[in-house]
């Protein structure tokens, strides 16, 4: 599958995604939105893929959401008859946008993120859905929406306070005020800050490496467990683990281990089957 707004490369287990418009600063214009979606449903039916990373191009990582883009949007809802029923379609248009991310969240592979530069407004809502985050020095996060007059509404306020202390969260949302790589690392939005963009990719590149040797099985429970766990409580979270655990625990992956650990090697795991979909249209 072609992409203009980005780029898919599935290599080693890991399939890295790179936003890929660096003379527009990576803007998320109205193309984006459904390659997102389409860049992880063919990593979903990739079954060599075992983590993916997204990184970028140039300069900024992302300036955020491109205004120009959404001109009809507005043009729509000026000229509408029945403001009601605009307004419920552009209901259907947020949450349409809401998906680009939704499907980071909802991919049963990790997803590490790399930031260089600026990550601004719709950019935060990307990180925000990932597993894990890195960032070069000069990175920086802007939940840009109040700066521009409106709500964040893709996935920034619902996401960064399960990641960053509430009242971080309140005053970046309020203010829209720059928090530079030092303070994301002190506050918990990153795992690590690298020197420059070469040293990220090559460390997260290594630290996906280290991912996709392990039991794609396992890792799979793992990421399915800790979102469970985010939304839940203690007691649900363990109940859902033990009816996890009671299909998945006696894998062929668990007895390579074994074997591997007793034979002083490296395991050697199945891929996971891709996603079937019981009824495919005709074509």
């Amino acid at each position: 599958m072609s992409y203009t707004t980005l780029a898919l490369n599935i290599e080693n287990h890991i399939a890295h995604i790179q936003l890929n418009r660096p003379a527009k600063l990576n803007t998320l214009i109205m193309e984006f939105w459904q390659e997102m979606v389409d860049a992880f449903a063919e990593i979903e039916k990739t079954a060599s893929a075992r983590v993916v990373v997204i990184s970028s191009t140039g300069k900024h990582f992302t300036a955020g959401l491109d205004l120009n883009a959404f001109g009809n949007i507005a043009s729509d809802m000026q000229s509408a008859t029945d403001p009601a029923r605009i307004r419920e379609q552009m209901r259907n248009n947020v949450r349409e946008m809401q998906e680009s991310f939704t499907v980071i969240e909802k991919c049963r592979l990790p997803v590490l993120v790399a930031v260089q530069g600026g990550c601004i407004g719709g950019g935060v809502d990307l990180v925000s859905a990932c597993d894990m985050r890195y960032c070069t020095e000069d990175a920086f996060f802007t939940i840009q929406e109040i700066n521009i007059g409106m709500t964040a509404d893709v996935g920034t306020l619902q996401r960064l306070p399960h990641l960053i202390p509430s009242g971080i969260v309140r005053e970046l949302a309020y203010t829209g005020r720059r928090m530079m790589s030092a303070e994301s690392k002190e506050v918990g939005l990153v795992n690590h800050v690298y020197k420059d963009a070469d040293a990220m990719i090559s460390g997260v590149l290594e630290i996906a490496e280290t991912i996709a040797s392990k039991s794609p099985l396992a890792v799979h429970g793992t990421k399915e467990m800790l979102n469970y766990t985010r939304d839940h409580s203690v007691d649900d979270a363990l109940n859902y683990m033990s009816v996890w655990q009671s299909g998945m625990f006696f894998s062929n992956d668990l007895f390579e281990a074994a074997k591997a650990n007793a034979e002083k090697r490296k395991p050697v795991f199945d891929d996971l089957l891709p996603p079937r979909k019981l009824v495919r249209r005709q074509p």
